[in-house]
């Protein structure tokens, strides 16, 4: 059927034949070009856009102790699945061997030398102790909250437990969690010595729980703790999810004692170690499902890693390196390489990392994509953004191992040389190397096989930088030594 108009002509085909082809074709190129144009300017907005950022940090876990870094028995899908959709590295250091000095340098960026969170006797804050992370120190928190960012803070902070150091005043709005170790308040009644850690009972512990400033439970339930941390890690998310946010979560396991809700204790073949790493992926599996459910994947960079190696002296209540050798507390690779996973879709890709980065570059890089000005001061920490965007390499001269005030050894591209040597937690003393040891770790992962006769020019020029960085450092008194009064 004929179709006609009202007033029975047949209508002809719009083709705006009153103007002429090459105009149409013009017109049609010039919206062309500007929908490209558009598109490309909200990419680039996008990419501009300061991201939020969450740091999950486990307490005491080895670099062997997940799935995707090839324990057999410790099931850890969430981490697994973060790892392949992310960046897993194999060179990732934590920047001291024990809690206190670790985390300091997360929140600054700098060795803990140079805030004096470090102490060659007393090797973290303990429960007595008068001082913490000195308020001149500016931690990510507060670079990142004058960017506009809410900040807050879920688990252990172990950077000075009196009010004064607590995480409120070191840039977190928020703050719920313990102030130290969750071993570092015996319960008076409690046996002495190693048996009250492998006994498994609550009772027998006392680190409170404080949200902001205050106490809120004397006595908490360790069984509950890693399901109360994700519970508040979840709302924070939750309510600041429009605006750009800051989460550090920093759970207390596996630290002993070890702790485990009964929905996974007795439930890992690898035993309660496993029952509570375990739990701990259960928790990242949490935040990164409620981050897909309130579409905030593409906007987020999450960072996976721990404060330093396994506690071996607790046997089977402790971790695993993996190949490498001893743990928390020593200076080789077991003490200090931890697992390192980072993970944001759609600018981070699918990948392994085999270049070295440490917990000290998380600042610089973070700061860099807030638009967060550093401070002017010494930072160690380098801007990591070409390795986790694919986009080139980073010029590192070299890194330092220190146990304490002390440096123990130095690490130039693949040779680490140890100029001290002491097990994490045994009876032996501190043995100077003169020649230092030297170790290939891309040929020997477990620093099994000395090089140093065989590369003397090695080792000049890894004291050639050891001799550079002592001669711009500035050690500044130490935190850790001072004790308040006891009543």
């Amino acid at each position: 059927m004929k179709v006609t108009d009202r007033w029975g002509v047949r209508p002809r085909t719009q083709t705006l034949t009153f103007l002429p082809r090459t105009l149409i074709t013009d017109l049609s190129m010039r919206l062309f070009l500007q929908f490209i144009l558009l598109v490309i300017s909200c990419n680039q907005l996008l990419a501009a856009t300061p991201p939020n950022v969450v740091i999950i940090y486990a307490d005491d876990l080895g670099w062997g102790d997940l799935g995707c870094y090839g324990h057999p028995n410790i099931r850890t899908p969430n981490l697994d699945r973060m790892a392949a959709e992310g960046m897993r590295f194999t060179e990732f250091y934590s920047a001291a061997e024990v809690c206190t000095p670790s985390r300091a340098a997360l929140m600054t960026g700098r060795y803990p030398i140079r805030n004096g969170m470090c102490h060659d006797q007393f090797r973290v804050l303990r429960n007595n102790a008068k001082g913490g992370l000195p308020k001149d120190e500016v931690t990510l928190a507060e670079l990142l909250k004058g960017r506009g960012y809410a900040t807050g803070m879920v688990g252990k902070w172990h950077l000075g437990h009196l009010p004064e150091h607590l995480p409120p005043q070191h840039g977190f709005d928020f703050y719920f969690g313990m102030p130290f170790s969750n071993d570092m308040m015996p319960a008076p009644d409690a046996p002495k010595g190693r048996e009250r850690f492998f006994a498994e009972n609550n009772a027998y512990w006392r680190t409170p729980l404080i949200r902001g400033t205050n106490v809120v439970e004397a006595h908490p339930d360790q069984r509950q703790l890693t399901r109360r941390y994700t519970d508040e890690s979840v709302k924070f998310i939750r309510e600041h999810k429009r605006r750009p946010f800051f989460l550090y979560v920093a759970h207390s396991f596996p630290h002993v004692p070890l702790f485990a809700s009964e929905k996974f204790y007795g439930k890992s073949p690898a035993g309660l170690y496993g029952d509570v790493v375990e739990e701990i992926d259960w928790s990242v599996g949490e935040l990164m499902a409620t981050l897909r459910r309130e579409r905030l994947a593409e906007k987020t960079l999450v960072i996976f890693s721990s404060d330093n190696g396994p506690w071996l002296a607790y046997n089977h209540h402790g971790g695993s390196a993996g190949p490498l050798r001893e743990g928390k507390g020593s200076t080789w690779e077991g003490g200090m390489r931890v697992p390192g996973i980072a993970w944001w879709p759609g600018r981070i890709k699918p990948s392994v990392q085999r270049q070295m980065a440490t917990t000290m570059d998380i600042f610089p890089t973070v700061a860099k994509l807030a638009g967060a000005k550093l401070p002017e001061r010494t930072l160690d920490g380098v801007d990591i953004a070409p390795l986790l965007f694919g986009s080139g390499t980073v010029d590192r001269e070299a890194f330092f191992y220190y146990r304490g005030a002390t440096l123990y050894a130095a690490r130039l591209g693949p040779w680490k040389a140890h100029f001290i040597t002491r097990s994490g937690y045994g009876p032996d003393k501190p043995a100077p190397q003169d020649p230092p040891l030297l170790f290939h770790l891309g040929e020997d992962l477990g620093e099994n096989w000395n090089r140093a006769a065989q590369q003397p020019e090695v080792i000049a020029k890894i004291k050639d930088a050891v001799a550079r960085h002592r001669a711009a450092l500035q050690p500044a008194p130490t935190q850790l030594a001072e004790t308040i009064a006891q009543p």
